[in-house]
């Protein structure tokens, strides 16, 4: 993430009056360029983006291996940086390893089909060794001729079957190692698409899905909706608690999400403490019913810290809905989706709120005035 990439993003978030997320990457920020100071790093675009990683605690993977190099040597070098960047945070690390998998296929492809052009050699070979025992056949006369000739046709079967059976084990055995390349495709494929602390979707797998969804909805005159969701007060539970507590309340916020959507909605981590779920072949209202059960769900889940068993009260969460109307783009139905999650926050927290809800437009027109 560069300065100015930064710069740019707090300035949007400044100008759609969004202040809990200013203030909350703005911490994030703070703590980022504080580890860098404390460990007298250098302040370049990749380190900074490593430490406002750690902040965030986006990558648990990460902070482990952060944590667990601060605790054997009490500082991170350059050479520790680099490799923490390319692990968690490299764009290319992902590329790397589907083109690293792709060799793979390719070079067990060629040789499988270098074996089938030895295996059809030595089936030309074998035909041809049959065609001349047959003429020998026609021309021999005595017991042994015929003989030497039969043991020749034995040798060479035999030979033939040898061929036949490694072809096989060859096969075999490139069927299993294409199979096992295909799951580490696959693998690679899901982390690509997957948030590591929620394991729910990421953004850009929630991007491409309701992409697909309005396309689809709007080719067969289907309903969709949109679901946003929001952690009530979740910075002042990071800062009271700390950020392993924090990852504990995603976790949580994130399975409640996962138990109450079905078929095929897509439930993602939008980004920090947000969640966005797609409802395909669902029309407002119920897209609301479902909305309000998530909601009572998370409130319903007591919290207590692990390592101490202090009770840490409940979370709660802002839910705001939209459904897809004609002409309609990703982003409109978003920012629709976005202004009802706001006014949910507006009007208490704790609340589903919708866009055909009065509240929501009258604030529609009162913008629109303006």
């Amino acid at each position: 993430m560069s300065s100015a990439s930064t710069g740019l993003h707090l300035g949007v978030l400044l100008m759609t009056g969004r202040a809990e997320d200013y203030e909350r990457t703005m911490a994030f920020a703070d703590i980022a360029l504080g580890q860098m100071k404390a460990l007298r790093q250098v302040a370049i675009p990749r380190n900074y983006e490593i430490w406002y990683a750690y902040a965030t605690g986006y990558h648990p993977a990460l902070n482990q291996q952060v944590n667990a190099i601060l605790k054997a040597k009490g500082t991170i070098s350059e050479g520790d940086l680099t490799q923490i960047y390319e692990n968690y945070l490299s764009p290319a690390r992902l590329t790397e390893r589907i083109d690293q998998v792709g060799s793979q296929v390719r070079g067990e492809i060629d040789q499988v089909m270098a074996m089938i052009d030895a295996a059809v050699g030595s089936a030309n070979s074998y035909t041809e060794s049959l065609a001349g025992a047959t003429e020998q056949l026609d021309r021999s006369k005595d017991r042994e001729g015929l003989r030497a000739i039969v043991e020749s046709l034995v040798q060479t079967t035999k030979t033939m079957e040898a061929s036949n059976r490694q072809l096989e084990q060859r096969l075999t055995a490139s069927k299993q190692e294409i199979n096992e390349l295909q799951v580490n495709l696959e693998a690679v494929r899901t982390e690509s698409l997957t948030d590591p602390l929620t394991q729910l979707a990421n953004r850009n797998c929630s991007d491409i899905t309701l992409e697909k969804a309005i396309a689809n909805a709007l080719a067969t005159n289907e309903p969709l909706s949109l679901m946003l969701t929001d952690i009530d007060h979740f910075k002042n539970f990071n800062d009271s608690f700390g950020h392993l507590t924090g990852d504990q309340v995603l976790r949580l916020v994130a399975m409640s999400v996962k138990h109450n959507v079905k078929g095929k909605d897509t439930a993602a981590r939008y980004g920090g403490e947000e969640f966005a779920i797609v409802l395909p072949s669902t029309v407002l209202r119920a897209a609301v019913t479902v909305a309000d059960h998530i909601r009572r769900a998370v409130m319903a889940k007591e919290l207590m810290k692990r390592s101490t068993g202090e009770h840490l009260g409940r979370i709660t969460i802002s839910i705001g809905v939209a459904t897809l109307r004609k002409g309609d783009s990703v982003q409109s139905l978003i920012e629709r989706a976005d202004e009802c999650l706001y006014a949910a926050k507006r009007h208490g927290r704790n609340r589903v709120m919708c866009e055909s809800d009065p509240e929501v437009a009258a604030e529609r027109a009162a913008t629109e005035v303006a």
